[in-house]
């Protein structure tokens, strides 16, 4: 996140930051206004916020009081932001999370494609991709994607020294996530495939005496945030979450991440297993699986495949 917030504070302009999630918004300009003396430094523009709260985030981005101005990728479809961002002094375009942009990417998500309209929009200014797990054919894809004719690519290791991986065979998965979580009594994240289990497992947990709370892609915005906020601030040890608690969530003090099923791909486990350890001490990276897993997986797969018609 500082390859592209150091330089918006110290450019001419707002810079404009595509990012996919609400919560990974909300995240960023929080953490942002916390290092300024102004909450107005940085802004996000999303289908979270009122009309009032629009037009006010607007007024100050027009005054030259924010630096950063977060956008969703399906904001960029609406002809009245588009109206509003000509008018304003960009210093630069950053995607965050820029593997959702290709088609190769774990995370792919359609509404990517609108950020040609920024290209468009003002062809001259630079543009910065970010992203913490591209396999070479998503770089390609993304330089491709995003037009860019001369790129400068920087690249850092995958390694994480510090991260222990563990593959348990379980036939009590209950048991064993219990046992972990009261060895290690500092912030956690259990990942599980659907909606159901979250709710399922973190009551298991609140009954023995581990606090818990959990996150889907169904709840409230209001529920997401407040969930959220229990864990970020240490009332929850455990946050028990669908991949949609995922991209962005930087609490640096994660001790051990849990995942209760086979998860999809080898860069979706690498990108939640890397939500550990953050602050450079030891961490763990646990996957709980049993002779159904594998099974399950292949079945969740298949039945999401088109028919050949």
């Amino acid at each position: 996140s500082l390859c592209y917030q150091l330089p918006a504070l110290v450019q001419e302009g707002t810079a404009i930051v595509v990012s996919p999630l609400i919560a990974l918004m909300k995240n960023q300009v929080d953490a942002v206004r916390g290092f300024s003396q102004t909450g107005q430094i940085a802004h996000f523009l999303n289908s979270s916020l009122s009309k009032a709260e629009i037009a006010q985030v607007k007024s100050d981005v027009l005054s030259g009081k924010t630096k950063m101005l977060y956008v969703a990728p399906e904001s960029l479809t609406k002809k009245e932001n588009i109206d509003f961002l000509t008018t304003v002094e960009i210093s630069f375009f950053a995607i965050d999370e820029a593997h959702c942009i290709s088609h190769w990417g774990n995370d792919f998500r359609p509404a990517y494609k609108n950020i040609n309209i920024l290209r468009e929009l003002q062809p001259g200014i630079n543009v910065v991709a970010l992203t913490a797990s591209a396999t070479p054919k998503v770089v390609q894809d993304i330089i491709k994607e995003l037009d860019f004719i001369k790129p400068k690519i920087f690249k850092q290791s995958f390694s994480r020294p510090n991260l222990a991986y563990l593959v348990l065979h379980e036939d009590d998965k209950y048991y064993r996530m219990e046992s972990i979580l009261k060895k290690y009594t500092a912030a956690s994240i259990i990942y599980v495939r659907n909606r159901k289990l979250t709710l399922e497992i973190s009551t298991f947990l609140e009954s023995k005496g581990i606090t818990a709370t959990y996150y889907h892609g169904g709840l409230s915005n209001a529920e997401k945030d407040r969930f959220m906020q229990q864990w970020l601030n240490d009332q929850k040890q455990v946050m028990v979450a669908t991949n949609a608690f995922g991209m962005g969530i930087d609490k640096p003090d994660v001790k051990t991440i849990i995942h209760f099923n086979l998860p999809e791909s080898l860069e979706s486990y690498f990108q939640e297993a890397g939500r550990a350890g953050r602050n450079g001490e030891k961490a763990f990276a646990v996957i709980l699986k049993n002779k159904g897993d594998e099974i399950s997986v292949k079945n969740q797969f298949l039945s999401v495949l088109p028919t050949v018609d």
